[in-house]
């Protein structure tokens, strides 16, 4: 969501609170919202709508994300291996082998973010 500044919003404009950009698949019972995004298929970007899960809270988000990294077959092993093995762009990449996102750029983008955080933390402490 770019730090909060591209909020997925509702048709009505309202928060979705989905600060992970989780879409909405077959087995989402939850509120949706459809927006237009990038996704990149064949390495090309492509402006497409897509459904999107929609909370009632930031904390609902996160409680979400953190179900989906713990539950999903497809980053179960990521997530375990981020407490023994995985550097944040290791991790960052086994997301991305995974399937959770199609951007090319979506490891760097988000070891920038996770390193950022790293040395706000060192700075603060």
């Amino acid at each position: 969501t770019g730090w909060g500044r591209k909020n997925i919003r509702m048709a009505d404009g309202s928060n979705s609170f989905n600060l992970f950009g989780i879409k909405a698949g077959s087995g989402w019972k939850g509120a949706t919202t459809q927006v237009m995004t990038t996704e990149y298929v064949d390495g090309r970007p492509q402006k497409m709508a897509q459904t999107f899960r929609a909370y009632s809270s930031y904390e609902e988000s996160f409680t979400d994300y953190a179900r989906l990294m713990k539950t999903n077959p497809r980053y179960r092993e990521v997530v375990a291996g981020a407490n023994t093995t995985l550097s944040a762009h290791g991790f960052a990449h086994g997301l991305q082998r995974a399937g959770y996102a199609t951007d090319p750029a979506y490891v760097d983008k988000l070891g920038r973010v996770i390193n950022t955080t790293l040395r706000l933390q060192r700075t603060l402490a």
